[in-house]
């Protein structure tokens, strides 16, 4: 395979990736030093899965028949707008709203990204290209905190958001650059996309996953992950400067530390991508990740909780690149933005309910508390997708489709 579309492509992600971060961790201290409540941080973690709710009921529909190339384009720019727009606003709500609009793009942009990935990568290159997407992603996480400190001691966390940007404006002039993908020519505009329509997509992502029972199960499953991890690191930032009485600069060196676990993670994954099977980095990822999570909850200091961080972005990498790859090589194409749209659906359902009833737990109670019970929660189903995916009766489907 020639790498330089992939690289071109990794390098758009990794521009856009150091920009997320930044964009994150202002946005977390900014709403926290507003309203000192970890409440308030649980609201903007859910406004992402609320989004999801809002666009997934039609946005598969529009990915799949869309030029994938041109969708991204577009969606990098409309939220480098509405980004650039965010410091000018005092207003929690306002700000929410803002977040919201952006975050409905985002949840578009995902599943679109995903499918033009599939297609550009030939199967046998994805779960090496998907470790090295693990480890360009795992760079955002520590140059991207580190660029948001430093702006932080020259400017504000409002220098940050602005950063995030033009971040996106050049990940857009990236994806720019990178070849069209579709193999036929197909435009939304010239198809009419209407309720029937949208329907019938339903019926045949239904009819796959009746098919396709022990797939679809490994996606919710996976899905699950999503909703844990979404759901304890809406409390992380409270956690860290509350309880581990943390400055923001140390937070922000804190979550560095993560991204150097996710680098020592993907480097493995890329150096042993043709060894390391499916089944085994799903099941090191789901085990050892709620470890990571438990370290972190019991740290009394800054030391444990660096452990704690590093233990759980090293094994998550590992279960990335083993669900990623095996998503890519078992839902087909023509349906994989339908697909991950509408089980979005029930993912953003759960984020939703798990964050709030952390965040509102951590309102009435202490914080630590509620962050250990739901990294042991999150342990039992690492245990569950343990058996499922080492399941002796499943062993010959394992061959087939979990390596």
């Amino acid at each position: 395979m020639k790498w330089k579309n992939p690289l071109l492509l990794l390098c758009g992600i990794g521009i856009s990736n150091i920009g997320a971060w930044v964009y994150l961790i202002a946005l977390n201290l900014i709403i926290l030093d507003m309203t000192r409540s970890p409440l308030s941080i649980s609201i903007l973690y859910m406004l992402l899965p609320i989004a999801t709710l809002f666009t997934n009921l039609w946005s598969g529909s529009f990915i799949d028949r869309f030029n994938k190339r041109n969708l991204m384009i577009f969606l990098d720019l409309f939220r480098a707008i509405f980004i650039f727009t965010l410091p000018f606003f005092e207003s929690l709500f306002l700000i929410y709203i803002v977040v919201f609009i952006i975050n409905i793009a985002n949840t578009i942009f995902e599943p679109t990204s995903m499918v033009y990935m599939t297609k550009l990568i030939p199967k046998t290159n994805r779960q090496r290209f998907n470790a090295l997407r693990n480890f360009i992603n795992s760079c955002g996480f520590i140059l991207g905190p580190s660029i948001a400190g430093f702006l932080f001691i020259i400017g504000t966390p409002n220098l940050a958001i602005l950063l995030n940007s033009f971040a996106l404006i050049l990940s857009a002039i990236v994806i720019l650059l990178l070849p069209n993908v579709e193999i036929k020519k197909e435009d939304i505009l010239l198809q009419k996309i209407n309720i029937a329509l949208i329907l019938n997509d339903w019926k045949s992502v239904f009819q796959f996953s009746k098919t396709n029972v022990y797939v679809t199960l490994i996606y919710v499953l996976f899905s699950l992950v999503t909703v844990f991890m979404t759901a304890l690191d809406s409390l992380e930032a409270a956690f860290a400067t509350e309880v581990l009485s943390l400055s923001d600069s140390t937070y922000g060196f804190l979550v560095s530390i993560a991204g150097v676990g996710i680098i020592a993670g993907s480097l493995v994954n890329t150096l042993f991508a043709n060894k390391l099977k499916l089944n085994v980095l799903i099941g090191l990822g789901a085990f050892f990740t709620p470890i990571g999570y438990i370290i972190f909850a019991f740290s009394t200091d800054f030391i444990w909780a660096s452990i704690g961080f590093f233990t759980l972005t090293f094994f998550l990498s590992f279960a990335n690149i083993g669900f990623l790859t095996f998503y890519q090589n078992n839902v087909p194409v023509e349906i994989m933005g339908r697909f991950s749209s509408i089980l979005g659906i029930l993912e953003a359902g759960l984020i939703i309910l798990l964050t709030m009833t952390f965040g509102l737990s951590a309102e009435q109670f202490d914080i630590r508390p509620i962050y250990i019970l739901g990294s042991v929660a999150f342990l039992v189903l690492g245990l569950i997708i343990i058996i499922f995916v080492s399941t002796k009766s499943k062993r010959n489907y394992h061959e087939q489709v979990l390596e």
